[in-house]
C-alpha cells in the first residue's frame, strides 16, 4: 500500500499543490481546512477553495475551530498518515505537527530562510527583489524556521505585482512539493538548518501599512504599490478644504525627474500624476472611494483631481 498524506490548506494557492499531488498519483487520504464561515450582506456560507476542490474529489475533510480537541486528534490518526503537508493553512501546534512519522511539511512561498512570515510574496517584490521562489521545509515550534528540504527561484520583473508573483509561484511551488514528497517517501532527502543571521522578514500587512507616503522616492513608492496589488492594495488620501477621499491604486507607471513633487496633483491630457519626492506616479487602474474599479481615463471624465491635494 502507498505510503498516505494528510493535506492541510485553504485558498486557491493551496488548491493547485492538491490537485498536483494527487495528479502525479500521491495518496492523499484527507484534507484539513478552514471551517465554513458567513459573509456579505446576506451573511451566505462560503466555503475554502480548498474544501471545493476536495469535495468534487470525494476527499474526506476535517473543519476543526481548534486543533488541540480530542475529536479532531482522533480523527487525524485513525487516518494512519505517513506525512501531513501543508500550504497556506494556520499555525499548527506540536501535538498536531509531530504525529505522523515522516514529520509534516510546509511550502512557502519565499526563498527561506528570508521572508519568513504572513506575506512574504507582498514583501519581496515591495522591498524591489529581483528574485524570490518558494521553499519546502519540515514544520518546527518556530513558525517558518524549520529545516530546508528544497527550494525553486523565479525572477521579479519591474512590471509584476504580488498578483502575478502569486500566480507563477502557484505553479512553481505545486510542481515543487510533489518532488518533495516523493523524495520523503523514497528517502531521498537532506534537510538543512536555516541561517538566520541577516534575516528579511515579512510581517502580516494592516490597512494603515498600505497608506502611501508620498514624500518618499519614486521607486519604492512604485514598489509598495506593486507589491500590494491587487491586494491588500495600496491607497492615498486627496484632501480639500473640509473634505477628503480615499483612493485605491492597482496599477501605475512612474517618471523620475529629480524634483520634489511631493503630496501635488498634475492632470496632462486625462494622465493623473502623483507627485513624489523625486518624480511621478502615473495612474491607470484605480478605484475611487464611492466608486467601482476603473481604468483612469474613465475616472477622470467625472472628478477633477486638480482641485485636491495628496495628504
Amino acid at each position: 500500500m502507498s505510503k498516505k498524506v494528510i493535506f492541510m490548506g485553504t485558498p486557491d494557492f493551496a488548491v493547485e499543490s492538491l490537485k498536483t499531488l494527487m495528479e502525479d498519483g500521491i495518496n492523499v487520504v484527507a484534507v484539513v481546512t478552514a471551517p465554513d464561515r458567513k459573509s456579505g450582506r446576506g451573511q451566505k456560507v462560503n466555503m475554502s477553495a480548498v474544501k471545493e476542490f476536495a469535495l468534487a474529489n470525494a476527499l474526506p475533510i476535517l473543519q476543526p475551530e481548534k486543533f488541540k480537541t480530542d475529536i479532531f486528534l482522533d480523527a487525524l490518526k485513525s487516518f494512519n498518515a505517513d506525512l501531513f503537508v501543508v500550504v497556506a493553512f494556520r499555525m499548527l501546534p506540536e501535538v498536531v505537527w509531530a504525529m505522523p512519522e515522516l514529520g509534516t511539511i510546509n511550502l512557502h512561498g519565499s526563498l527561506l530562510p528570508n521572508y519568513r512570515g504572513a506575506a512574504p510574496i507582498n514583501w519581496a517584490v515591495i522591498n524591489g527583489e529581483k528574485e524570490t521562489g518558494v521553499t519546502t521545509f519540515f514544520i518546527e515550534k518556530e513558525i517558518d524556521t524549520g529545516k530546508i528540504i528544497d527550494r525553486e527561484k523565479i525572477s521579479i520583473n519591474d512590471t509584476d505585482n504580488a498578483g502575478t508573483i502569486h500566480d507563477k509561484l502557484m505553479g512553481v511551488g505545486a510542481n515543487l512539493l510533489s518532488k518533495t514528497v516523493q523524495n520523503i517517501f523514497k528517502g531521498n532527502v537532506e534537510a538543512l538548518e536555516q541561517d538566520n543571521s541577516n534575516l528579511k522578514h515579512a510581517p502580516k500587512i494592516f490597512k494603515q501599512d498600505c497608506k502611501i507616503d508620498w514624500t518618499n522616492d519614486t521607486i519604492s513608492i512604485y514598489n509598495k504599490i506593486r507589491g500590494l496589488s491587487p491586494y491588500p492594495t495600496a491607497w492615498a488620501e486627496l484632501e480639500q478644504e473640509d473634505s477628503n477621499k480615499t483612493i485605491k491604486l492597482f496599477d501605475v507607471a512612474h517618471v523620475l525627474n529629480n524634483k520634489n513633487n511631493s503630496n501635488t496633483i498634475k492632470v496632462e491630457e486625462k494622465k493623473v500624476h502623483f507627485g513624489t519626492s523625486d518624480g511621478w506616479i502615473i495612474l491607470k487602474d484605480v478605484q475611487l472611494e464611492g466608486k467601482k474599479r476603473m481604468e483612469i481615463n474613465a475616472l477622470t471624465n467625472g472628478f477633477d483631481f486638480e482641485k485636491w491635494i495628496l495628504k
